[in-house]
């Protein structure tokens, strides 16, 4: 049973910074493509930045490049969104998944995907 537990949300001032951590535990982790994603109220859910291991790439979106970093520990098993310049379009729900694969140029969750439970962040 694979479990993903996110932290670090909270409110931020525009133009300030957070990280968020995502915990996975009860299942392997080295050999995981992990990627954060985000909801807002009324949008639709989009793809943050995503680490594929098998190429060690990563993938970030437009409206944060620059911004945001993705990043993972694996002895902590533990994936990151460090988040910077943070502005009030960042406001929302956001969550981790395990076992993401590149998708037109963005990353998606596959069919079996693990999520978290999600984490506000709040920029005002």
């Amino acid at each position: 049973h694979v479990q993903l537990v996110e932290s670090g949300g909270g409110s931020v001032q525009s133009g300030g910074s957070t990280r968020l951590s995502c915990s996975a535990s009860g299942s392997a982790f080295d050999n995981s493509d992990m990627g954060w994603f985000r909801q807002a109220p009324g949008k639709e859910r989009e793809a943050v930045a995503a680490h594929y291991t098998g190429t060690a790439t990563t993938y970030v979106a437009d409206s944060v490049k620059g911004r945001f970093a993705i990043s993972e520990d694996n002895a902590r098993k533990t994936v990151y969104l460090q988040m910077n310049s943070l502005k009030t379009e960042d406001t929302a729900m956001y969550y981790c998944a395990k076992d993401v694969l590149e998708n037109r140029g963005s990353a998606a969750p596959t069919r079996s995907a693990h999520w978290g439970q999600g984490t506000q962040v709040t920029v005002s």
